[in-house]
């Protein structure tokens, strides 16, 4: 699973105009799943999603996490992170999941980010989307969840 993280100051997701998802301070995570993916790179991903260091301490230095300073987290599904771009000049997404199995990771990813008791707000799974953000720092780092042996 691949989960590109944003710091933001606020942001927010509209399908067709209607606003689905808006959160103030904290994370837009863009999240992939890739052919193989499991529950447990969901619970994984949401694992370091809530713990990753971005947010500045006292000292300016990145040393809190988004559980440590309370802040919200929009998730948008965007299978397009998944693309292999090793070859040609147009993407390749046979790495991305099929759509029913990477909705159901996805919901499974949601679930597992609300379980570390983070606020969670999402877009629309498989929707073309709008998504405006502003990126704090700007901080943007992409996560990678692997099975662990």
């Amino acid at each position: 699973m691949i989960g590109l993280l944003q710091r933001v100051s606020r942001a927010q997701v509209r399908v067709d105009g209607h606003l689905c998802g808006k959160i103030g301070a904290g994370l837009l995570v863009l999240a992939a799943v890739e052919r193989g993916d499991t529950e447990a790179q969901a619970k994984r991903l949401a694992e370091r999603i809530a713990n990753y260091r971005v947010f500045s301490d006292s000292e300016g230095r990145m040393n809190l996490s988004l559980a440590q300073t309370e802040g919200e987290l929009l998730l948008v599904s965007q299978f397009t992170l998944a693309a292999d771009t090793r070859k040609g000049t147009r993407p390749s997404f046979s790495r991305a999941a099929p759509a029913e199995e990477g909705k159901r990771l996805f919901d499974r990813l949601v679930a597992e980010a609300k379980a570390q008791g983070i606020s969670v707000q999402t877009g629309v799974y498989g929707a073309n989307m709008e998504v405006e953000l502003v990126n704090s720092g700007p901080v943007t780092v992409l996560l990678e969840a692997h099975a662990r042996p």
